[in-house]
């Protein structure tokens, strides 16, 4: 490597000759970016860079750049071998003119300095990965506006390079967010958005039937960060920027709002088809509801995935309410066990999930038309969590809030119409009522009230902590400080008072 580098260092001052020699500019570029590829394996995997791997970095830097401006004015100049490319040997020896061949052995170098920029996209110093990624997108345009295929339509966009950016983003072995994130400006272009949708797709087909052997959480995880971040038009109106410009625009497919629908569904459905590490799964159903169902053509097609995911239990299931209520709404989804299994999510535990907000939302909007079923079940809840403050929604409620002399509710009863919740009060609400802490005893007496038209707003008490409670209570400054819950009569309290019953002061 380091013979080749010294050769480009020498050269790197004749930048300005490229243009009018780009044959020796070519072996000189090549000659370096070549050696660094080969020589990546002996990097150390630590993040720190010693003082010659400081300078193996901004050596592969500084040839990128070259073969950026290099083959850049190449592909300006159509000085590329157009069509199908004959493998280099049969050029030689073909009957073919110099010029051919030199556009063919030209064509041979490109292709050759795209696969190791793609290589290089796995580098482990960003400076070189964004040199990369930015080169190829170059690369793009420029290929787009000089396509290298003759193609029948008139309408071209150079896949196959955008295939090696996206292998470079979703890499298996390193985590690709940050160079993700920096490919965000180039997704912001409908025909590049397009084309990265249908590139993922194909690479997911390719990658994920291989995970069957081992799993790819770190390629699921790069995929996700890229997919998660495309940005899909509403309207077909808001299709118009483009990286590669067209004379009828509108005849080109990538134009209608409906391919890029397919194109968004075709991806998401090859993401979802295989099984997902749990942090995962929980990613893509916070955003399900809000960033991908509204675009999909059959929205109908993630049923399975929401139904598996509602079933299984625990954080996971709360998420997927967003989903299967969107579906049952708006989309005549049937699913008869729904309320069983949303009344058996009813546990205590769902005080402490970091999604009890989003659920009791949720849990507002699908009981908008009450049941003192569910009204008992909260009572249960409510006995179990000082947290939990009862929202009324029962006219029934107050007529029934004492003890039973037994209470005929079957507690551990997963069918809600056999717990006889019916039969039974809120006899729990009215313990509350006698609760250490006042906002929890102010909450539970509220039932002893007429019940108000208007339903009480919650957001503020559902976004609580434990922490944030305790930190305004310390902070609340008391002009009488409570020393003894009853009000003591005499030093020895009243006649059936314990201590006077052991002590006199006669």
């Amino acid at each position: 490597m380091q013979s080749g580098c010294k050769s480009f260092l020498v050269h790197k001052e004749d930048a300005a000759a490229f243009n009018s020699n780009p044959l020796v500019s070519v072996n000189v570029a090549c000659s370096c970016l070549n050696p660094v590829i080969y020589s990546l394996s002996s990097f150390s995997p630590n993040p720190g860079f010693s003082a010659s791997q400081a300078e193996d970095k901004e050596i592969i830097v500084c040839a990128i750049q070259t073969c950026s401006r290099l083959f850049g004015a190449l592909l300006t100049r159509d000085e590329l071998f157009v069509g199908k490319l004959p493998p280099e040997e049969d050029s030689v020896q073909g009957n073919y003119s110099a010029e051919e061949k030199y556009k063919i052995w030209m064509r041979h170098r490109y292709n050759s300095c795209a696969a190791c920029l793609g290589e290089l996209m796995g580098h482990e110093a960003f400076q070189v990965k964004e040199t990369a990624l930015c080169t190829l997108m170059k690369f793009v345009e420029l290929e787009a506006k000089h396509p290298l295929v003759k193609n029948e339509w008139s309408f071209n966009f150079p896949r196959e390079l955008l295939q090696v950016v996206v292998e470079g983003l979703i890499q298996t072995d390193q985590n690709s967010s940050l160079l993700i994130s920096r490919f965000q400006e180039y997704m912001e272009q409908d025909d590049v958005r397009f084309f990265v949708m249908k590139a993922v797709a194909e690479n997911l087909g390719n990658v994920m039937p291989k995970a069957k052997q081992a799993p790819f959480p770190i390629y699921q995880k790069n995929a996700f960060a890229l997919i998660s971040s495309i940005i899909m038009p509403s309207e077909e109106s808001e299709i118009k920027n483009f990286l590669v410009k067209h004379a009828n625009q509108e005849e080109w497919k990538v134009s209608k709002l409906k391919e890029h629908r397919r194109a968004f569904e075709r991806m998401w459905l090859g993401f979802l088809k295989y099984k997902l590490p749990g942090s995962l799964y929980k990613k893509v159903l916070v955003i399900l509801h809000d960033s991908i169902l509204p675009h999909l053509n059959e929205p109908t097609l993630l049923m399975d995935f929401l139904t598996v995911a509602y079933d299984v239990g625990g954080a996971i299931s709360l998420l997927a309410l967003n989903g299967l209520f969107v579906l049952i709404l708006q989309h005549n989804l049937e699913y008869p066990d729904f309320y069983t299994k949303l009344y058996s999510l009813l546990d205590p535990s769902i005080f402490h999930v970091k999604y009890r907000a989003r659920f009791f939302r949720l849990l507002d909007l699908f009981l908008s038309s009450s049941d003192r079923i569910w009204d008992r079940q909260f009572g249960r809840e409510a006995k179990s969590n000082y947290e939990c403050v009862y929202d009324q929604t029962s006219a029934s409620l107050p007529a029934n809030v004492f003890k039973m002399p037994e209470d005929p509710y079957k507690m551990d009863e997963k069918e809600p119409l056999e717990s006889r919740a019916l039969e039974s009060s809120l006899w729990e609400i009215k313990t509350l009522q006698n609760h250490y802490h006042p906002d929890v005893a102010k909450a539970a007496e509220e039932i002893n009230l007429p019940l108000s038209q208007m339903e009480q707003d919650l957001s503020e008490i559902l976004e609580s902590t434990a922490f944030e409670i305790f930190d305004r209570d310390i902070k609340k400054e008391s002009k009488d400080i409570p020393l003894e819950y009853r009000q003591a009569r005499g030093l020895f309290g009243k006649k059936d008072d314990l201590f006077a019953e052991y002590f006199s002061l006669e």
